[in-house]
């Protein structure tokens, strides 16, 4: 989730001012980047519990620590709660998961280097304030009640509204952590294509990525259960978006969308103040009960469309948020898996010859069914793998004709092998996970501490 807004904002006069605010997102292609965003569970090396936020063994020890590799720290009160460090950050989630928000990057290469350095420097700090990391997509032990929540004022407004929309909106903010990939479009007709492309193919990179089988202790039934988590959560602001794939999609329709999408907050005076459930159509009148006779800004704005949560999520680029975190492999395989398939016009109209013909039912049944049964999931009489095999093809043609070589002479489809693995196999690393419990860890969850930390 987002850093603390910087306020402020030139005044919103018309309607226009929020389509523009997208439009700015337009780049040419020699302009496009490749962001990564990642989060991981920390916990007690010595107890294998969360990591409260103060103490020796913290959330606040690891921030401070982190300081000496240059990253600068934000403060909210007295509480540093995220990094800046150049183009990138490092935030918190709600029950204390970290997250690299990384720099724009060239390529993915830079990308994988950037996520190697971070794990280093947590890893580093971790190792002498006795706290290890672990890339899930869910907690695969710890209740709610072994996490403390994170002193952030956005937060606590979302603490409290959650549980009036889902049943399991405090397990998204506690208990789950995603890798998520954000890439630029040239255009609004680009991104138009884009964001149906990715937003079809998410289900798939569910269950490519899925890595999150345990609930409490035991088998959930589920090889995502973080994706099935977000089928409860706010029904507002979660899912599929059926419209994007509607005549007529752009800019101004995706506007009206957020405008339908309740807020949370308004960021004043270092401060957030709860307008949960309040509508940012009223506010431009004006109306909003938070601030009434108050006109919102540009920055209001932007902050608001982080409130919104689809499987693709777009600001001035498109975020793909429907991946479970993993290992460090899988930290760079996701955002290569969307540059393979998005970045070059001859892979992106591959892919929508994919999809093009999918239905809203289509759609639907695949975001219900690919959190349980993940790569088996049957779709148009065949498993969901033998489709995934063919989408990583298509990513694997687009990196080669990217072209872009690191020292070795190697090209970006190298970050592609645990896809290649998994859909030769039909195996997401879920299914891993559940063999290795079932079988030689005997029902215990110390060697996946042991064997999975970073």
């Amino acid at each position: 989730m987002s850093a603390p807004p910087s306020g402020g904002g030139a005044p919103i006069e018309t309607r226009r001012q929020l389509i523009e605010y997208f439009i700015a997102g337009n780049k040419p292609r020699a302009e496009w980047r490749v962001g990564t965003e990642h989060e991981k569970f920390g916990f007690k090396k010595q107890t294998l519990k969360p990591l409260p936020y103060d103490g020796a063994t913290g959330i606040r020890a690891m921030l401070e620590g982190l300081t000496r590799f240059g990253w600068e720290a934000v403060v909210e009160g007295n509480n540093p709660i995220a990094l800046k460090r150049d183009q990138a950050s490092v935030t918190l989630e709600p029950g204390g998961q970290l997250e690299l928000s990384g720099a724009p990057l060239e390529n993915l290469h830079e990308t994988a280097a950037e996520s190697a350095q971070h794990i280093d420097e947590v890893k580093s700090v971790g190792g002498e304030i006795g706290a290890g990391f672990i890339g899930l997509g869910f907690a695969p032990e710890w209740t709610r009640e072994d996490f403390d929540w994170m002193p952030k004022g956005r937060y606590k407004i979302m603490r409290d509204y959650m549980p009036k929309k889902g049943k399991l909106g405090l397990d998204m903010m506690l208990r789950t952590c995603t890798v998520q990939t954000n890439l630029d479009f040239a255009s609004e007709a680009d991104m138009v294509k884009k964001f149906r492309v990715s937003l079809a193919l998410q289900p798939l990179a569910t269950a490519l990525f899925a890595s999150s089988p345990f609930f409490e202790g035991r088998d959930s039934g589920f090889k995502s259960y973080r994706s099935h988590i977000w089928t409860d959560t706010d029904p507002d602001r979660c899912g599929m978006l059926p419209f994007v794939f509607e005549d007529g999609f752009g800019f101004e329709r995706y506007v009206d969308y957020m405008l339908d999408v309740p807020m949370y907050f308004v960021y004043r005076d270092e401060k957030y103040l709860d307008a949960s459930g309040q509508s940012f159509r009223d506010f431009l009148k004006g109306r909003l009960p938070a601030r009434r006779g108050e006109l919102p800004t540009v920055n209001d704005w932007a902050d608001h469309v982080t409130t919104a949560f689809p499987e693709v999520r777009l600001k001035r680029y498109l975020e793909m948020r429907g991946a479970d975190s993993g290992p460090l492999p899988a930290l760079t395989a996701l955002p290569a898996l969307w540059v393979g398939l998005l970045y070059e016009q001859s892979s992106l109209d591959e892919a929508w010859d994919l999809v093009k013909n999918w239905t809203v039912a289509d759609h639907d049944f695949l975001r219900r069914e690919t959190p349980k049964s993940g790569l088996a999931t049957r779709f148009k009489d065949r498993p969901l793998s033998e489709l995934a095999r063919e989408m990583v093809e298509i990513a694997h043609a687009g990196l080669r004709a990217r072209r872009r070589l690191n020292a070795d002479g190697n090209d970006e489809t190298i970050y592609l092998a645990p896809l290649d693995r998994a859909v030769a196999s039909g195996r997401a690393p879920a299914d891993e996970l559940l063999a290795k419990w079932q079988g030689e860890w005997q029902g215990s969850f110390v060697p996946l501490y042991r064997d999975h930390a970073y």
